[in-house]
């Protein structure tokens, strides 16, 4: 990626890099923490258990995490974690026949921690 910082020099790949991980833990902090009620209502919508909701919780709050690790396994660990994790997100709402929007979320997200991945050394 190519964009100019303010001093007019480009943005090196571990600021980019560093700047997708905040993307992702800011919106699954936002969707996870902060409009929970929304994560409980969608759970029971798709007919999946409570146990699969804080399974998927857990699994996606603890990956985040792991995208801050100072080991490149670790990060690349909860990198392909979110994305197979988005993969069963966009496959749900497919079988749920939802709008393309409503799948934008989980496929930016699926996405974003592919770029992680591929990226981290």
């Amino acid at each position: 990626m190519c964009s100019h910082t303010t001093t007019g020099e480009l943005m090196d790949l571990s600021t980019v890099l560093y700047i997708v991980k905040a993307l992702i833990l800011g919106s699954i902090f936002f969707v996870w923490v902060v409009r929970y009620e929304n994560i409980i209502e969608e759970f029971k919508y798709y007919g999946l258990s409570e146990s699969i909701r804080d399974f998927v919780g857990i699994l996606k709050l603890s990956s985040t995490v792991m995208l801050f690790s100072s080991d490149p396994n670790v990060v690349k660990f909860g990198a392909a974690t979110i994305f197979f994790l988005m993969i069963a997100a966009v496959l749900t709402h497919l079988r749920s026949n939802n709008p393309v929007f409503k799948m934008l979320p989980s496929f930016t997200l699926m996405l974003l921690n592919l770029f992680v991945f591929f990226t981290t050394a």
